[in-house]
């Protein structure tokens, strides 16, 4: 080991479900740990209105009482958590470094990358005010709530048709907006979608401005020759992209996928003594539920790291 200052064993960074669990399990096991946040604890979480299909909650539960009860957990445990936002890091070495926005810097022997991501938005009027009142960005998690009601999705990808497809479960209609004349989504893709009866497509269309007061009651639209109309709807799913909070990241030192981390199944990256969880990590599934399982494996991996495994 390096004969350098290290001032702790490890450094989380994200306070997350998937930062939160991998430092439950850390200050539980009584590891040397600090987990580092630049805002509120929960991540996306905080802004999820009811989450309905996390276990151990049947009636369900609000985002924020969520996060607050797994910040509450790790607390138990007496997990030390900073607000001091990391401005870049350097991960070559055996000792890693961290350069605060402070200008300090924090040293130690391994890592957790638990930054998340966030949704692409349209950055329309209407957007952000409607957010969890009939604006969602995931249709695994909202699309219960919309049974027997006309929504849309926004987008054409295969994220944006496999959602559409999977809404038309409880939904009475499901409208796709899409910007151009076809589909980028897999031709397969596109065959199932065309064949469902409930999905009607909205063709070289963008949506201007998301209506409602205190609920999505529709959106306005606009062609690309500017033809506007009007689409009376319930809900609609924003499915653009999302984007890896990677900012701080060094990612000419980490192996990356589309601006994703790459890991094993164990959560380990191609650094030694690094490991990722959560919605940065490169996958298709995004949940608060595999977020949290990936925590627990990454600190158990970190365990094995430390103890020369």
């Amino acid at each position: 080991m390096s004969d350098e200052q290290i001032d702790h064993d490890l450094v989380i960074l994200g306070g997350g479900p998937a930062g939160l669990t991998a430092g439950l399990y850390a200050a539980r096991s009584k590891l040397d740990v600090v987990l580092l946040e630049k805002g509120a604890t929960g991540g996306q979480v905080l802004n999820t209105d009811w989450v309905d299909n996390y276990p151990g909650f049947p009636e369900g539960i609000s985002g924020f009482d969520l996060a607050d009860k797994m910040a509450a957990q790790a607390a138990r445990f007496a997990l030390t958590t900073v607000m001091k936002p990391v401005q870049s890091m350097d991960l070559s070495g055996e000792v890693k470094k961290l350069f605060l926005e402070s200008g300090d810097t924090l040293t130690c022997r391994s890592l957790i990358i638990a930054t998340g991501a966030r949704p692409s938005y349209l950055n329309v009027p209407g957007e952000k005010e409607l957010q969890a009142k009939g604006v969602s960005y995931c249709a695994t998690c909202d699309g219960p709530f919309y049974r027997n009601l006309e929504i849309a999705v926004v987008g054409g990808g295969n994220t944006a048709v496999q959602e559409a497809m999977h809404l038309t479960k409880f939904a009475a209609k499901v409208y796709v907006i899409h910007r151009r004349d076809e589909l980028r989504a897999t031709r397969i893709l596109q065959e199932l979608a065309f064949a469902n009866e409930k999905i009607e497509f909205v063709w070289n269309s963008q949506v201007a401005e998301i209506l409602g007061d205190k609920e999505v009651t529709g959106a306005r639209l606009v062609t690309k020759d500017g033809q506007e109309s009007t689409l009376p709807i319930q809900g609609i799913f924003i499915l653009v992209g999302i984007q890896p909070n990677n900012e701080t990241l060094p990612l000419d030192q980490l192996e990356m996928e589309d601006g994703f981390i790459v890991t094993d199944r164990e959560m380990r990256t191609n650094i030694p003594g690094v490991m990722a969880a959560g919605d940065i990590c490169s996958k298709n599934v995004r949940q608060i539920s595999n977020a949290v399982g990936e925590g627990a494996v990454a600190t158990l991996s970190v365990e094995h790291y430390l103890l020369g495994g």
